[in-house]
């Protein structure tokens, strides 16, 4: 089976997730369901785990079954060979998804689909024989290709049914009438096969397929479940539209058990992707006797922005919505699915913390809001954060206040304000250049309008709640704090300062004086029920803080290493409380795949330094595959794994309600709440199609940790006019490490904003 049988027992080897020999139904948690049984929905694996082995591949099926729930059911999408044989595949037509126009450069024919004239090279122009040299590979680009060189083969129905021994098995039959017209039968190779292998359901968008199977497979035979198109689409017996059809769900009774549908029919959208009020169909159905089963769901991709880009929270909208639940999901990334179900449904958000570590938002919920915006930091205390942060910067007349940039092109619209003609060149941040904190005042830009972040527009034209993407007012550092001081269930607040030697020698800025003010003016210096942290890349920073006075201090090691000498580690517990590490310094990244883990954070903690990592956002696009394209499974494999501290994160919600996992409190650790084994997924991926090799990352030494100490603040030389950029710009210090670039110029900017008017 040219290594598809090899690669199985390979996956079937690795401990990608720590599997449980046996699962046992019994050791679900007995929750109320208002599905038409009153069990739990079903978890349906379409073509396998497609969302990452190519789809109806044995790797697939294998590992959907692995990872899911103890029923996971296995969705084949049947095809008829020339000479009749049914095999898994996902449409009539193979070229998007196997590599049948290499093997057969002159197979492409072209025949009517549903009165559609439709090229393609078709599963009935090929025997099973010669289907037998065609491959597998992945059908969405936007999925890893690092398995089509892994020589899948395509399988029978059979054959997926001999190795996989599938809990629940069902057959879509989507194009019965077009195998109709070619002298091929569905309903007699699904009564033959019905005679060797188990089908539990079998569904159809076509009501004349129902007609012909009804009876035919005994009163033990499978569930029939009607599959609805889009609303405008025209079903071909009855030449009525789906959105017709489904105003008559008593007629669908007549022939079916259950309903299959896209999310839109329980859950539609607006134009803009935000969710509109949840129709009636579930109740409905219910009340008719049918099942509601719902299509559509994976990962990877775009979802309603209600949900913050969390898959968790959509399949949980379907099925602990409160008056309702579906009976099941179709689903590319089973294993989501079923942690929604098993570990997240019926789970309050005052229910017990399970795990420790604490929830730091970046910049507020950032993902939600504008960041550093009263919008964002109101968002992640009611999302559950910890502790809220406050990146600062400092106005030109000396007011500390919240931004994530000290470029303010980068949070704000300064680009469309009157104010974009304060631009300045300076080289320490960028070889652009840009309107910066301290060329304006704080009364100045407190006009400003915020700006959400969106880190992932550009290539992937991925945005971020655009609904509020102007939306919030920036915060002083007082009132910050005062804000931070009125919440009862924030334990801390970490303020993050940088570039402070900067502010000091050019601008004549005191940004620790200005911090330590803010914070004694707050009452914070008297203050013990919530923590202060002090966060800086610069120890010359922290040693400054450490001096006057007694706050927490925590060292970001912004650079990406693959180990800490003993030396730094003991240069780092002089002047700091706690460690912050980016993502890859844990776990690293060649390619999109999880390559190891390093000791980096047991290193740490075992001097007694507590490690809390960044950044941790919701978009798929920022996960390695190894995470399968779900924040959830990342969190875990971090908290579970390695044992980080604490996640920094620009969606508190998401790890707030993690630590809830009620899959977290059972003795046994459940397949789909297992740390991912690092390196794993890389162990089946074909070596001609492995990433190439990168030099190895750095180890930090103490000769990283030694700075000089922060410079004096020297008074600021008399500047230009406002509004008259600046010509010259002062020499580089070079007494910190300042790493800051700037995304676009600001000129570009406001010739972007004029095209756009």
């Amino acid at each position: 089976m040219r290594g598809s049988r090899a690669s199985s027992l390979l996956l079937c080897g690795l401990v990608l997730i720590q599997l449980l020999a046996v699962q046992i139904d019994a050791q679900r948690p007995k929750t109320p369901w208002k599905t038409l049984s009153g069990r739990s929905p079903r978890v349906i694996a379409r073509g396998g785990f497609s969302g990452l082995f190519p789809d109806s591949s044995l790797d697939a099926y294998n590992f959907a079954l692995q990872t899911g729930v103890a029923d996971t059911v296995l969705w084949c999408d049947l095809q008829l060979t020339k000479d009749g044989a049914g095999i898994c595949f996902p449409d009539l037509t193979m070229s998007n998804a196997s590599n049948v126009e290499v093997v057969y450069p002159q197979g492409q024919t072209t025949y009517p689909v549903n009165g559609v004239p439709t090229p393609g090279w078709f599963t009935i122009d090929f025997s099973l024989r010669a289907l037998s040299n065609v491959s597998l590979i992945r059908g969405i680009l936007s999925r890893s290709d690092k398995f089509d060189a892994n020589g899948y083969t395509i399988s029978t129905v059979q054959t997926i049914n001999k190795e996989m021994k599938p809990p629940g098995f069902w057959l879509n039959v989507q194009h019965d009438a077009f195998y109709a017209q070619h002298n091929l039968s569905m309903s007699n190779f699904l009564i033959s096969a019905s005679r060797t292998v188990i089908i539990d359901f079998i569904s159809s968008p076509e009501v004349n397929f129902f007609r012909k199977i009804a009876g035919r497979f005994g009163r033990q035979g499978p569930s029939f479940v009607f599959r609805f198109l889009e609303k405008e689409q025209f079903e071909p017996t009855t030449n009525r539209t789906y959105g017709s059809i489904l105003s008559n769900l008593t007629f669908v009774k007549t022939f079916a058990s259950g309903i299959i549908v896209p999310k839109s029919y329980v859950l539609p959208l607006d134009d803009k992707q935000y969710l509109l009020p949840a129709t009636s169909l579930v109740q409905d159905a219910h009340r008719a006797g049918l099942e509601v089963f719902v299509s559509g769901f994976a990962n990877d991709v775009d979802i309603a922005h209600d949900y913050s880009f969390d898959p968790v929270s959509e399949y949980l909208s379907f099925m602990d919505y409160g008056n309702f639940s579906v009976d099941g999901v179709l689903s590319d990334f089973p294993i989501t699915a079923s942690a929604s179900i098993e570990c997240f449904s019926h789970v309050a958000r005052n229910a017990t913390k399970q795990v420790d570590f604490l929830v730091i938002s970046k910049n507020g919920a950032s993902g939600d809001y504008p960041g550093c915006t009263n919008l964002a930091y109101e968002k992640a205390i009611n999302d559950g954060a910890d502790v809220i942060d406050c990146s600062v910067q400092m106005s030109s007349d000396g007011k500390p206040f919240c931004l994530s940039s000290i470029d303010l092109g980068n949070t704000t619209t300064v680009a469309q304000s009157p104010l974009r003609n304060r631009s300045t060149s300076v080289p320490e941040f960028s070889s652009v250049n840009g309107i910066y904190t301290f060329s304006l005042t704080w009364p100045e830009i407190q006009t400003l309008t915020p700006a959400i972040s969106n880190p992932y527009s550009s290539l992937y034209q991925i945005f971020r709640n655009p609904n509020e993407r102007n939306s919030g007012k920036f915060l002083s550092l007082s009132e910050f704090l005062n804000l931070a001081k009125n919440s009862t269930t924030l334990s801390g607040v970490l303020i993050s300062v940088e570039n402070a030697a900067y502010l000091r020698e050019k601008q004549g800025l005191d940004v620790v004086k200005a911090v330590l003010d803010a914070l004694t003016e707050t009452g914070y210096s008297n203050r013990t029920t919530t923590k202060v942290m002090i966060q800086s890349t610069n120890s010359s920073v922290l040693v400054d803080f450490k001096k006057q006075s007694k706050y927490e201090t925590v060292y970001k090691v912004e650079e990406t290493i693959r180990d800490i000498l003993d030396s730094a580690i003991e240069d780092i517990k002089k002047f700091a409380n706690a460690v912050v590490l980016v993502k890859k310094s844990v776990f690293p990244v060649v390619g999109g795949f999880v390559t190891g883990q390093t000791n980096v954070v047991e290193r740490l903690q075992k001097s007694r330094l507590p490690v809390y990592v960044e950044l941790f956002q919701n978009e798929f696009i920022s996960q390695p595959y190894d995470f399968f394209s779900d924040a959830t499974v990342e969190i875990n494999s971090y908290v579970t794994g390695p044992g980080i501290n604490g996640t920094i994160t620009e969606f508190p919600f998401t790890a707030a309600r993690y630590r809830r996992n009620k899959c977290l409190a059972s003795k046994e650790t459940l397949p789909y709440m297992a740390p991912v084994q690092p390196g794993g997924l890389l162990q089946v991926v074909s070596p001609a199609a492995l990433p190439p090799a990168q030099a190895p990352n750095p180890v930090f030494t103490d000769a990283d940790v030694t700075e000089p100490p922060l410079p004096p603040v020297t008074a600021k030389a008399p500047t230009a006019t406002p509004g008259t950029p600046s010509t010259t710009a002062p020499p580089p210090s070079g007494q910190t490490r300042l790493a800051l670039s700037l995304l676009l110029s600001v000129f570009a900017m406001v010739f972007a904003s004029l095209l756009l008017m």
